[in-house]
């Protein structure tokens, strides 16, 4: 592969691309509308603080358990017609939050029930990315879209406060009916329809893995296909260093960030510093995306993963909200470093799986920031959160240096990517 980067104009340039770009941009700043108008209608109806807290976190929670048992829906049904349908959902859900006089536990079931198809689509979308943009401009895409979840969550979070302020929640919560229901539309007019990647898996069970356990696959159950090939990959070596390397770092990022508001003491001063966070984010995913050529990149992987931790050590001085929104920023500027894992594990996972690998991908990520804020937080119970937050970063620290061999770990183009899909995903490199 050229060592020389896609750019913005090619990537740009691919109508595909654009329509998933566009309905990923009204997705993350319509959930960020929708959970905070949750929450705050929650608020009113009950006055409860705890309540209020669940309901802003319950389009989470199911995450993980729609990642261990639903992923291979994502490549066994059309990824269109999955990501339409996931606005779709996000249409009716919102109506019935709003208009729909619900009690208080009714909104939060239906806002977990719904929630664990979250990942199937996540993963639809994912997964289609490198079929729209082959080679390096798949990294760049997956940096845009890195850069717009943190400008989309930002810009949710103040068009949801604007639409509070005036049309109080229930008017909120249609407004992101509305924008769920145009990226309905964008995407069913703008995605040509692609056969299910699965619908290909007897012909490639006949390159020497059995046609009988190809279609033994195609015909299991959601699932256990969702949980056998989970394992699966899991078991291969080449994917878990760098499953590990993807959710590891970013849980100890997670933990830090925690403890932002009860370090600073004030929501204002909080807020500046996590929206310093998110910009550095943004500006770290901008540059490596852009300006570093691929082989420069995965050289970058390590150093870059280090960051991700260093600079929360500086809480040790106790910095107040200026210091601290410097050094959040450029920490999280180091969340750069998964672009340089990017083409390595599009190329370690065999491609008829490929959409309940990369939703594997995120549903642990997601799992892991719950469980490193959840960790990090006891530590602040005990020792304050000065301290917990540069324990997190010192954690951060040492795993991307206990990753070492994963992030050193030379790029090799795949071999076959046929796997025995009812034995075992293809071996690794030394596994």
């Amino acid at each position: 592969m050229s060592e020389r980067g896609a750019t913005f104009g090619q990537v740009f340039a691919v109508r595909e691309f654009r329509v998933l770009f566009g309905s990923f941009a009204l997705m993350i700043a319509g959930d960020s509308v929708k959970m905070l108008a949750l929450s705050v209608l929650v608020y009113a109806r009950t006055g409860s603080p705890g309540l209020s807290a669940a309901a802003y976190m319950a389009g989470w929670l199911p995450y993980i358990l729609g990642g261990m048992f639903l992923l291979s829906l994502a490549d066994r049904l059309p990824a269109r017609g999955l990501m339409v349908t996931g606005e779709l959902v996000r249409v009716v859900v919102c109506l019935a939050l709003a208009y729909g006089g619900l009690p208080v536990w009714a909104m939060l079931a239906l806002v977990l029930v719904t929630g664990l198809f979250s990942p199937v689509f996540g993963a639809a979308r994912n997964a289609m990315l490198p079929e729209v943009l082959p080679g390096d401009g798949f990294v760049l895409a997956r940096s845009l879209m890195g850069v717009t979840s943190a400008g989309a969550q930002i810009a949710g979070l103040a068009l949801g406060g604007a639409f509070l302020a005036t049309t109080g929640p229930e008017g909120a919560l249609g407004v992101t009916a509305a924008l769920a229901a145009v990226a309905a539309v964008v995407l069913w007019a703008g995605l040509p329809q692609r056969p299910p990647r699965s619908a290909t898996v007897a012909g490639l069970g006949k390159r020497g893995t059995g046609d009988a356990g190809a279609g033994g696959r195609a015909r299991g159950g959601t699932v256990r296909a969702t949980v056998r090939v989970n394992g699966l990959l899991v078991r291969d070596r080449r994917v878990r260093g760098l499953l590990l390397a993807s959710w590891l770092p970013p849980a100890c990022l997670a933990g830090a960030e925690a403890m932002v508001v009860p370090y600073l003491g004030g929501q204002g001063r909080a807020g500046a510093v996590l929206a310093a966070a998110a910009l550095g984010m943004a500006a770290g995913e901008f540059a490596v995306g852009r300006f570093a050529a691929p082989g420069l990149r995965e050289r970058l992987s390590l150093p870059l993963a280090v960051l991700l931790g260093l600079p929360w050590l500086g809480f040790l001085a106790g910095p107040g909200m200026g210091w601290a929104a410097a050094l959040a920023a450029v920490a999280t500027a180091g969340l750069a470093y998964q672009l340089g894992l990017q083409r390595r594990f599009l190329e370690a996972v065999p491609e008829e799986v490929r959409g309940q690998a990369y939703g594997l991908l995120s549903a642990g990520l997601m799992t892991g920031q719950a469980v490193g804020a959840a960790l990090v937080g006891a530590l602040g119970e005990a020792a304050g959160p000065q301290v917990a937050i540069a324990a997190a970063g010192a954690a951060g620290v040492v795993t991307a240096l206990a990753l070492i061999p994963v992030f050193r770990t030379r790029h090799e183009p795949a071999e076959d990517p046929v796997a025995d899909v009812t034995g075992a995903v293809r071996p690794s490199h030394g596994g």
